[in-house]
């Protein structure tokens, strides 16, 4: 059964990187034909939620199945570890390794855009003219919220005190939390209290699962559509005036990959070309959501079908990473708030660095894996360094793009961390 399905999928990433392009390409010569035919912004947003209706579609079918394939998927990799002791071995192993790579990120971010400097070249009327433009797109009420939250609060958030409003709200941590406590209590009951409840979290997943296989098999369409709705909105101009802010992150995720490639060849004993031929499509489905967690069905599939990793080790470290493992996003927020604190004229001291490295690290612990929320928690870093939120509005016009690049870093951390951590542990499968 896992051979016939994984056949048609062996030719997907090419279909998928067919409808990438042409849909670059729509993007592109979509405003030339609303100039053309003279039509109004109302028309011209009439058709882009058109043209993006595929992709949403898509979007949304993943979304539907995220919260019990989380539940299930964390339940069960704990439940197959058997042991207590397996459970703590890997929560000591786990934790600190996706602390260590996130400051890695961040270091990484600070380090080239402290070289290149790319707030040196953006001129201060354009840098106060563009904030005064996209002011209003940033949530003023949001940011307030999450600056507000002290150290304690957030831990705090981070307990499930009304599952069903975690559920409801898809507060990915809060549901990740419950998980594993359900699946702890699984672990220390005996086999005939928890076989009912087992083989309910086996069809849960398994049914989940076969949502995902669905959504893939329109998964070029998707691409196309989502490819063609961005660029058509945003266009490459915005690239040019903030080149070399572009430049910057996306030469620190390409450095962040390349510490990944060297885990797993280090650690994990595994070929980086092999590995990224195995996680390619979840890589390709991350950079055209945006979404980790829209793509955390289709990582858990490679991992269990193309990585041949071990479901006690997937299932628990890829739905964790997916909340707390955040590198691109984390890499992305500094090297933003460096960029701005230059193009402000703000000089950060070495304690005023160190301090900026342990804020970033903190607030990507726990981002929403979903598009765009980076960006407002970008603001809350903000304005713990002295830089107005609203300068966020600098680097709206080339959010998106760089979303789906760091979102891609995300996913692929998520996978290399779930490869490495394999191999650290002396013996996965105690339950055997």
């Amino acid at each position: 059964m896992q051979e016939t399905s994984s056949e048609p999928s062996s030719k997907l990433w090419i279909k998928i990187l067919i409808g990438m392009g042409l849909g670059i390409l729509a993007g592109l010569i979509l405003p030339h034909l609303f100039e053309a035919a003279s039509l109004s912004d109302k028309s011209q947003i009439a058709i882009l939620d058109w043209v993006g209706l595929p992709g949403a579609l898509f979007i949304s079918l993943l979304k539907m199945i995220i919260v019990p394939l989380v539940i299930t998927s964390v339940i069960l990799g704990i439940a197959e570890a058997g042991s207590m002791s397996f459970l703590k071995s890997m929560g000591l192993r786990t934790v600190p390794y996706f602390i260590m790579t996130t400051i890695i990120a961040v270091t990484i971010g600070l380090t080239i855009t402290s070289i290149v400097r790319p707030g040196d070249a953006i001129q201060s009327e354009w840098a106060e003219q563009a904030m005064a433009e996209q002011q209003a797109s940033t949530s003023q009420s949001n940011i307030d919220q999450l600056a507000s939250l002290t150290i304690p609060d957030r831990i705090m958030n981070m307990i499930p005190t009304n599952p069903s409003s975690s559920i409801i709200e898809k507060d990915m941590l809060q549901i990740v939390i419950l998980s594993i406590i359900i699946g702890i209590i699984v672990v220390q009951l005996s086999s005939k209290e928890t076989k009912s409840f087992r083989e309910l979290c086996v069809f849960g997943q398994t049914a989940s699962m076969k949502v995902v296989s669905w959504a893939m098999a329109f998964a070029p369409l998707a691409v196309f559509s989502l490819m063609a709705g961005i660029l058509a909105q945003t266009g490459f101009e915005a690239l040019t005036t903030l080149g070399l802010y572009v430049f910057c992150v996306i030469a620190g995720l390409l450095t962040m990959l390349a510490v990944y490639l060297t885990f797993v060849l280090c650690i994990a004993r595994r070929s980086p070309l092999d590995f990224l031929a195995c996680i390619r499509n979840p890589q390709i489905i991350a950079f055209s959501t945006s979404s980790s967690a829209a793509t955390m069905p289709v990582s858990l599939k490679a991992a269990e079908e193309k990585l041949k990793l071990e479901g006690d080790i997937f299932r628990f470290v890829i739905p964790l990473g997916a909340t707390i493992n955040m590198d691109g996003t984390a890499l992305y927020q500094a090297t933003a708030a460096l960029f701005l604190c230059q193009v402000f004229g703000i000089d950060l001291s070495l304690s005023e660095m160190v301090l900026l490295v342990m804020t970033t690290v903190g607030a990507s612990i726990g981002t929403p894996a979903m598009p765009g929320v980076g960006i407002v928690v970008l603001a809350t870093i903000l304005t713990g360094i002295g830089v107005p939120p609203e300068g966020v509005g600098l680097i709206l016009a080339v959010d998106r793009i760089l979303d789906m690049c760091r979102t891609t870093i995300n996913v692929t951390g998520d996978l290399t961390a779930a490869t490495v951590l394999q191999a650290m542990m002396p013996q996965s499968k105690t339950a055997n």
